[in-house]
């Protein structure tokens, strides 16, 4: 696989020492997916597939320095930002991204609680992700916990991933995905709604505690597409099918919420 001009992604997140989420699944997830990452580190997580055992913060002015230092010389062609920590360093990266001359599409995926549980924002930091990311976001990609934060609503169904959906979207969010695999089913239901349009995905439940990284590996993968000129219903719907099928042949490593099979697509190529 050759990547092309086009396919540089920035990747604003934090760190998983397990290597399942954060922002080594989001290079590996981009890698795979054809692009190009460069990485601002948001926090350092000391995590394993049993949880979020301590957080060390990055200082928002290392982080807009490490954004600066790639865009400045490397450049971007699409943005990925996952967990952010604090407001300081939410307000730093719209900061960086609001004096680009043209601003790449940027994927928000934003990450508020791990899988095991732990919290990965501060309370302050949700009402500068309302008030300053959102609005320059040409995707944002919550999960049902996250979307009701986010937007005040409590979702039980699609029609209040929908609702939820047109909330985020009044933010200034040129559109929304809110993933459904926090509700109940044998399928999983994700929206994504622009302000022309509401789409509606669904794919069969894998029954399975590996599922560690799901939101980075996809929000990832999307913005590697993105990044390439693919268009954001066709990379949604890509991307979909690459977690899948991550998740149906993750490799089933640690005790806990293990990581997926980054490979996944590379393996169905060899076949």
């Amino acid at each position: 696989m050759q990547i092309g001009k086009q396919g540089r992604v920035l990747i604003v997140a934090g760190s998983d020492s397990g290597g399942g989420a954060g922002i080594q699944a989001d290079i590996k997830a981009v890698t795979v997916m054809g692009g190009f990452a460069t990485t601002a580190v948001t926090a350092i997580t000391v995590q394993n597939t049993l949880g979020v055992h301590g957080i060390h913060e990055v200082p928002a002015d290392i982080v807009a320095a490490q954004m600066r230092a790639v865009l400045d010389d490397i450049g971007t062609d699409a943005v990925k930002t996952g967990m952010l920590h604090s407001a300081a360093i939410v307000e730093a990266v719209a900061e960086e991204l609001s004096r680009l001359d043209e601003l790449p599409p940027l994927v928000a995926d934003p990450v508020m609680v791990a899988k095991g549980g732990a919290s990965l924002l501060e309370d302050a930091a949700v009402a500068a992700l309302r008030e300053v990311l959102i609005p320059l976001s040409a995707l944002v990609t919550p999960n049902v916990p996250e979307a009701e934060i986010l937007s005040g609503r409590k979702i039980v169904d699609v029609e209040g991933q929908k609702a939820a959906a047109d909330a985020l979207l009044g933010l200034g969010a040129e559109a929304v995905l809110v993933k459904g695999g926090h509700l109940s089913g044998d399928l999983i239901f994700d929206v994504l709604a622009t302000q022309e349009t509401i789409q509606i995905f669904s794919s069969p439940r894998i029954d399975t505690r590996h599922t560690h990284g799901t939101g980075c590996t996809l929000a990832s993968a999307i913005a590697a597409l993105l990044a390439q000129g693919v268009d954001l219903t066709a990379a949604v719907a890509a991307s979909r099918d690459y977690v899948h099928e991550a998740i149906r042949t993750a490799p089933g490593f640690g005790k806990g919420h293990g990581p997926l099979n980054f490979l996944a697509v590379l393996d169905d190529d060899d076949e």
